[in-house]
């Protein structure tokens, strides 16, 4: 399993079920997990790297994000941060937070800034370590893509999405799945012309052909290869034009139409 170290901490990477990870952020001694969708391969990195587990926190409801919640706090009783403006509160969350909250772990220590980002559901939340420039997105901003609008608008994840783009460019994007070498397979239909893209990709395709993680990625590589945060880019508004998905020059339906066309891509 990978690790990303910053300023002592590091991060693990933990795949979990077909395409997920779940991410330990730990200093060799204790750890938060992030989004543990199931506690079998958490339970595993704790024991390998003989940590101690400090928080629980979570970015949504959905199962694949928190379903190990349970049966982790079956064998240690810590606090768990979830969102707090999800449509139904998520069983076992001890702290609710939203934007303006920051959680605090001082075992590690370990700063978490909040960050409402609905859209995904209507809750959704990030959290980003300010010190570290880590990011933990969930399911709002993947590699090369974003999530599905399952409960939010198209208003609602420009907005998230454009508050994510607006932090440090070398901050390191901690999404929760493995989609890349499909996003960037879409984003080169959107945008074929986009010589970074192109470069992306190919080193993506390498990365997993090795087996390796293609998370995490940068502030900066996504807005200058995911078609999610170039939406109003001339370039690609031509192409939805001449494809027939878009009528109105306007950013946020611009965003809608290749929200939809990736939904059947």
């Amino acid at each position: 399993m990978p690790s990303q170290s910053a300023k002592s901490l590091a991060v693990l990477t933990v795949p979990a079920f077909r395409d997920n990870y779940i991410w330990v952020i730990h200093n060799g001694h204790h750890a938060v997990v992030v989004d543990p969708g199931e506690a079998a391969p958490v339970q595993a990195a704790l024991d390998k790297h003989e940590l101690t587990l400090a928080a629980i926190v979570l970015t949504h409801h959905h199962n694949d994000h928190m379903g190990g919640v349970e049966s982790l706090l079956q064998k240690t009783s810590v606090p768990v941060f979830g969102p707090r403006h999800e449509k139904t509160p998520i069983q076992g969350v001890s702290h609710p937070v939203s934007e303006g909250d920051n959680v605090t772990i001082p075992s590690l220590p370990l700063r978490l800034k909040v960050l409402d980002t609905p859209g995904h559901t209507l809750g959704h939340i990030s959290y980003h370590a300010e010190t570290q420039r880590w990011l933990f997105c969930g399911d709002t901003l993947f590699t090369g893509g974003c999530g599905r609008l399952l409960e939010g608008s198209p208003q609602q994840m420009t907005a998230s999405l454009a508050k994510l783009a607006a932090l440090p460019d070398n901050t390191l994007v901690y999404c929760a799945h493995e989609y890349t070498l499909s996003n960037l397979q879409f984003a080169l239909a959107v945008e074929p012309a986009n010589h970074a893209l192109q470069t992306r990709m190919a080193e993506a395709q390498a990365q997993r052909a090795q087996g390796q993680p293609t998370v995490p990625s940068t502030i900066a590589l996504e807005k200058a290869t995911n078609p999610f945060l170039r939406y109003t880019e001339p370039a690609i508004m031509e192409n939805l034009f001449a494809k027939g998905l878009l009528k109105e020059r306007e950013a946020v339906l611009s965003f809608a139409a290749i929200r939809e066309w990736k939904n059947s891509f």
